[in-house]
């Protein structure tokens, strides 16, 4: 059985997903204050750089595949596909905070609590794009997307890049506290990753993804909520990530009631 094939390739991703993690963090444990900003900062530029050479080796030695079908294509569309899929992120979780605090399921984070932390908000954007959505996004909508692209069709893809993603969460930290909590957490995470395969299927590349990633931890910092009925705001969430699924998955029909212009009549 070949790495590529299906039942190799998710597990490959999972064990990678944890190793870049160790690997990039790993020297960041020898320094004399790992918890400092800058620190951590180091760190997540690590996570970045062993994802990098971890998917480079795999696909070269492993799967014999060319780098190019990961999606890092550099073009002038990579940052407008950024900023899009970060609109296309941050945008349902404010829906969600927005709707959960009215419900009751939520209450804001008090002002005393939030301001000393203002400052540091772009180095946590950034912090959170080297460590978390551009790593991850380079794994799962990535490499893992183009690797079963060449055995699965494009919707079987799309769920198993999506649910593998989402099952993993299973033993991240969150709020959840209850069986059924992690179980909804587990969800929300496979919506998110149904938002990103969405934007990778649509623009080919994996740009956009990173941008639905960073905007899903950006509008967590832009409207930070204390959870109430944390199962009520995780199915919220889920649903709101799922309607920006369906906009990035809807492609607009061709009119074919339209006419086509004719070309002007040549004179002789």
């Amino acid at each position: 059985m070949k790495a590529t094939h299906p039942l190799l390739a998710v597990p490959i991703t999972i064990a990678a997903m944890f190793a870049q993690v160790i690997i990039g963090t790993l020297p960041v444990t020898l320094l004399p204050d790992p918890g400092h900003p800058l620190s951590r900062l180091a760190g997540a530029i690590g996570i970045t750089l062993a994802s990098l050479g971890l998917i480079y080796l795999i696909r070269r030695y492993l799967g014999r595949q060319p780098w190019r079908g990961v999606g890092l294509d550099r073009s002038r569309r990579a940052l407008p596909h950024v900023l899009l899929g970060l609109l296309a992120g941050a945008v349902p979780v404010l829906a969600a905070s927005a709707l959960s605090v009215a419900l009751g399921a939520a209450t804001t984070v008090p002002w005393a609590v939030l301001a000393p932390q203002v400052p540091y908000l772009l180095l946590a954007v950034v912090f959170t794009l080297l460590s978390q959505a551009f790593p991850e996004e380079l794994l799962w909508r990535g490499h893992l997307f183009d690797t079963l692209s060449s055995r699965l069709s494009p919707r079987a893809v799309i769920i198993v890049v999506s649910v593998g993603f989402g099952a993993m969460h299973i033993v991240s930290q969150s709020p959840a506290t209850t069986p059924l909590e992690r179980l909804l957490y587990v969800l929300h995470a496979t919506a998110l990753g149904f938002a990103c395969a969405a934007a990778r299927a649509r623009t080919g590349t994996v740009w956009m993804a990173v941008g639905v990633h960073l905007g899903l931890h950006t509008g967590n910092y832009l409207f930070p909520t204390q959870p109430v009925a944390y199962g009520v705001q995780l199915i919220i969430l889920t649903c709101t990530f799922t309607l920006s699924t369906l906009l990035l998955m809807h492609r607009p029909k061709p009119d074919h009631n339209t006419t086509p212009e004719q070309p002007p009549a040549t004179v002789a």
